[in-house]
């Protein structure tokens, strides 16, 4: 078998936004651009964008409703309005730590000098969920309702390609369309974030084969503890995301991006590894 070194490619990745507008309140556009990529990274890209841009970012919804004042202690917040009169979504009492969106949304029509009082459930989550209606729910005032956790209402990607031969590169479009509770380029952080998240484990893979490795012939270490392992496990993680920037992309001047490849210096795990002691004795980087 023959272990091929790994080529690093110094061609700069740039993400931009070329076009971003409010429609209303319950509907943001923006439209983003990646390049260059070679041949069918962008599709691979777009694909997996789209997919965590529509089912891996989380949102917040009403998820039940409940006509008598106490919906078994789990209201997140209340309607309380008299009539006659318009209910809007202005009415709505909620903690803090909720936003509403469209506080004009049009909720129900007053017609007589009565209260109205509903409790509403607010839940957290990600995807959509069917409400399941049982014969008690009705019986005990309260309604579950359809859950649309998803902020994204639409995500679409394009790729235009460009050049000859063996030298043809691509151009990822990404279009986003959000409800307002956060915005496209919001969006795209999240989705990003997420899917790194989900290829951290396969970054920990060779680390933790090689540890098994070293100590298979070591007798039995007492068990870490969980702030132990937790501590770990977020000093690995940081350390295995700086193991994969490599300083070709840090855009440095000529000179210094030079002196570090003179000694060995290609990631920035690398350099930060480094004491200032360190990088100034290197010849011409001070």
């Amino acid at each position: 078998m023959v272990r091929e070194k790994v080529r690093v490619s110094t061609r700069t990745l740039q993400w931009k936004c070329v076009e971003s507008r409010v429609d209303n309140k319950r509907l943001c556009y923006g439209r983003f651009i990646l390049s260059p990529l070679i041949k069918g990274q962008a599709d691979t890209i777009g694909i997996a964008m789209r997919r965590a841009l529509l089912g891996e970012i989380e949102g917040t919804c009403i998820t039940q409703i409940g006509l008598r004042s106490n919906l078994y202690g789990t209201c997140g917040a209340f309607i309380c309005a008299r009539g006659p009169g318009y209910v809007t979504a202005q009415d709505i009492i909620s903690p803090p730590s909720v936003e509403i969106v469209d506080n004009t949304q049009h909720i129900a029509r007053l017609t007589e000098p009565i209260d109205l009082c509903i409790g509403l459930q607010i839940e957290r989550n990600r995807g959509y969920r069917y409400s399941i209606k049982r014969p008690n729910n009705f019986q005990d005032g309260s309604y579950p309702i359809d859950a649309v956790f998803m902020p994204v209402r639409n995500a679409n990607h394009s790729i235009h390609s460009y050049g000859n031969g063996n030298e043809r590169q691509e151009i990822l479009f990404l279009e986003i369309w959000t409800n307002g509770s956060l915005t496209p380029k919001e969006a795209l952080h999240e989705a990003s974030r997420n899917l790194i998240d989900l290829f951290i484990p396969f970054l920990h893979a060779e680390e933790e084969t090689l540890h098994l490795e070293y100590n298979r012939h070591k007798g039995t270490l007492p068990p870490l503890t969980f702030h132990d392992r937790l501590a770990k496990l977020r000093k690995n993680k940081k350390e295995i995301e700086l193991k994969y920037i490599f300083i070709d992309q840090l855009e440095l001047p000529p000179r210094i991006y030079n002196c570090l490849k003179r000694c060995n210096i290609h990631t920035l795990l690398d350099l930060l590894n480094k004491s200032q002691k360190d990088l100034m004795k290197i010849e011409d980087f001070a």
